[in-house]
């Protein structure tokens, strides 16, 4: 995950809308939750009281151990309409963006 910025003249709306398939996309993450070291069902729980206080079109970026989250957070995007921009999904842990509907 590169540190590097997005445009500042795109708005975090029409990064939304592009999905790329590259761990070196910088995104412009809006909220951070750490769930590593949690189980089923709390990543998405925690998720979901996450989004509440955001904004359409932010970026929120989760932090995972629990092997189940990789289906976890693909079922809880199509469900919610939240977009599940980007995944890591290699290694003991995984990190999930997701794009506030």
């Amino acid at each position: 995950m590169g540190t590097g910025k997005q445009n500042d003249t795109q708005s975090s709306a029409e990064a939304c809308v592009e999905v790329d398939e590259s761990p070196s996309r910088p995104f412009n993450i809006d909220k951070e939750i750490d769930t590593r070291g949690l189980n089923c069902p709390l990543p998405i729980l925690r998720t979901k009281k996450g989004l509440t206080d955001m904004l359409s079109g932010q970026i929120l970026k989760v932090m995972a151990t629990d092997p189940g989250s990789v289906r976890d957070f693909e079922a809880f995007a199509r469900q919610t309409g939240h977009q599940l921009v980007y995944a890591d999904t290699t290694g003991p842990e995984f990190v999930f963006f997701l794009c506030k509907r």
